[in-house]
C-alpha cells in the first residue's frame, strides 16, 4: 500500500481535489486525520470516495474515546457501504492533549483499542454483541450488516492500528490487519520492526497476512527550506508527545520537548512551532526536496511494507501530492 493522509483543516472541496490527484498519481489509499478542531473526517472521506473509483478511504486514525466504539464501527461501516467496499479503519488511542481538552480520561489505551477492534469486527460480521470492559454494549448490532463489504455482507474491512509504543505495535501485529507506525526516521522503524516481529510470533495463522505500514510525516517541495518550515506544526505535536526513549534515540532535549508539549496543551501553538529545532525536524519528519524525500522513504521501506505520507505533505498540499508520488516512484493512472 502507498497512501496519503489529509488533515481536514482545508476546505472540503480542496481535499476532494487532492484525493482525485492522489488516485491519478498512483496512490492506493487515503486517510483523513481525526481531530475535533478540524472538519469531520467522515464527511471528507465520503466526498473523496464519491469522486474516486478505487482509492481505499478511512479515518487515520479514529479513537474509541470521543465516539463510542459501537457508533464508530457503524460510521466506518457506513463509509464502506457508500464507497462500495473501499473502507479501511484506522484505529488508535488518540492524541492525549486533544482528549484532555475534551475531558476524556485516556484510560487503558491498549485495552480500549483492542476491544473496540474486536467488537467492530463482530458487528461488521452481522453478530449481536454484549460487551463489558473498557466500554459497555448490550445487545448491539448493525441492522445493515449485509451491506458491508461492497454489498456481499462479508466482513472484509481491514483494521490498521495507529501505534508508537512497543505494546501497541505488538498488539497490532498479533490481532490487526496492519499497523500504522507514527514515525519518520529509519532508526525508529528498525526498532518498530523488532516489536512487529514479537507480535507476529504470537499471531494465529488464521488471521492472515499483516501489513507493517509507515505512517510518516512528510513535507516535500522543490524549495527545501520551505518544506522544512512547513514541517514545524506536525513536528511540534510529535515532539511534544514523544516518549523519553524516542527523544533519547534522536538526541532531543527533554526539557525543550516538554516545553513544546505544554505550549500545545495551553493552545499557544505559535510558541510551540517556533520552539521546534532542526534536529526535531530531521527526527520526526521526512522534509526536503523530492530527491531528499525519496532517499529517506527508501530508508524507511527497508523495514516497513507500506508507506503512508502524512501531514503536512508540503507547503502546497496539492502540489505536494505529485511530488510525494515522485519520491515514492509511483506509476500514474490513466
Amino acid at each position: 500500500m502507498r497512501g496519503i493522509e489529509l488533515t481536514p483543516e482545508h476546505p472540503i472541496s480542496d481535499l476532494v481535489e487532492i484525493g482525485e490527484t492522489a488516485q491519478a498519481e498512483g496512490f492506493d489509499a487515503l486517510f483523513a486525520s481525526c481531530h475535533y478542531n478540524n472538519r469531520d473526517p467522515f464527511v471528507v472521506l465520503d466526498r473523496v470516495a464519491a469522486a474516486t473509483d478505487d482509492l481505499l478511504v478511512g479515518p487515520g486514525v479514529a479513537n474509541p474515546y470521543e465516539t463510542h466504539p459501537v457508533s464508530l464501527a457503524s460510521r466506518v461501516a457506513t463509509l464502506d457501504e457508500t464507497s462500495d467496499g473501499r473502507a479501511v479503519c484506522g484505529l488508535g488511542a488518540g492524541d492525549r492533549s486533544t482528549l484532555t481538552n475534551l475531558g476524556f480520561d485516556r484510560e487503558k489505551p491498549l485495552r480500549r483499542v483492542l476491544e473496540a477492534m474486536k467488537v467492530s469486527q463482530k458487528l461488521w460480521s452481522g453478530e449481536r454483541v454484549d460487551h463489558e470492559g473498557t466500554f459497555q454494549a448490550t445487545d448491539a448490532a448493525l441492522n445493515y450488516a449485509d451491506a458491508i463489504g461492497g454489498g456481499d455482507g462479508a466482513n472484509d474491512i481491514p483494521v490498521y492500528v495507529g501505534a508508537q509504543g512497543p505494546h501497541m505495535i505488538r498488539m497490532a501485529a498479533k490481532h490487526a490487519d496492519g499497523v500504522l507506525v507514527n514515525a519518520s526516521h529509519p532508526d525508529d522503524f528498525a526498532w518498530a520492526d523488532q516489536q512487529v516481529e514479537k507480535g507476529l510470533a504470537e499471531r494465529p495463522d488464521e488471521r492472515g497476512d499483516f501489513d507493517f505500514a509507515a505512517y510518516a510525516s512528510v513535507s516535500v517541495a522543490e524549495d527545501a527550506d520551505a518544506a522544512r518550515e512547513a514541517a514545524r506544526p506536525p513536528v511540534a505535536f510529535i515532539a511534544g508527545g514523544a516518549a523519553p526513549p524516542v527523544l533519547d534515540r534522536h538526541g532531543i532535549d527533554h526539557e525543550r520537548a516538554a516545553e513544546i508539549g505544554k505550549a500545545i496543551e495551553s493552545g499557544d501553538f505559535s510558541t510551540a512551532f517556533e520552539a521546534v529545532t532542526p534536529a526535531m525536524i530531521d527526527a520526526f519528519c521526512i522534509a526536503g526536496t523530492p530527491a531528499t524525500a525519496a532517499e529517506k522513504i527508501a530508508g524507511v521501506l527497508e523495514y516497513a511494507d507500506s508507506f503512508v505520507a502524512g501531514s503536512p505533505l508540503g507547503p502546497d498540499p496539492k502540489e505536494a501530492v505529485s511530488l510525494v508520488a515522485e519520491a515514492c516512484d509511483l506509476p500514474t493512472r490513466e
